[in-house]
């Protein structure tokens, strides 16, 4: 089995691969921190999509990164989370 650190070097090495991955950074760095938040408060993601009025699907998808969140999502999520959004 590969590790995750192995399989970063094996993709780093095809041409664009180290540029996309740098250009992700960014989205996932948000979708840790506020998953990582709802973990911190206790809730379920059925309990947080419930109070900000989406899915639970469409919070795992963004969980997950398998999304391209609009602004408007994020700042629901920060918002049920009795957090602010502030871009700096």
């Amino acid at each position: 089995m590969k590790t995750l650190a192995d399989l970063k070097r094996e993709l780093f090495k095809r041409p664009g691969a180290r540029k996309i991955y740098d250009e992700m950074q960014p989205k996932f760095a948000i979708i840790r921190k506020l998953a990582l938040a709802r973990a911190q408060k206790g809730m379920s993601q059925r309990k947080l999509a419930k109070k900000i009025g989406v899915t639970q699907s469409a919070l795992a998808r963004f969980e997950t990164g398998n999304t391209n969140p609009t602004l408007s999502f994020i700042q629901k999520i920060t918002s049920g989370l009795g957090l602010k959004l502030v871009v700096k």
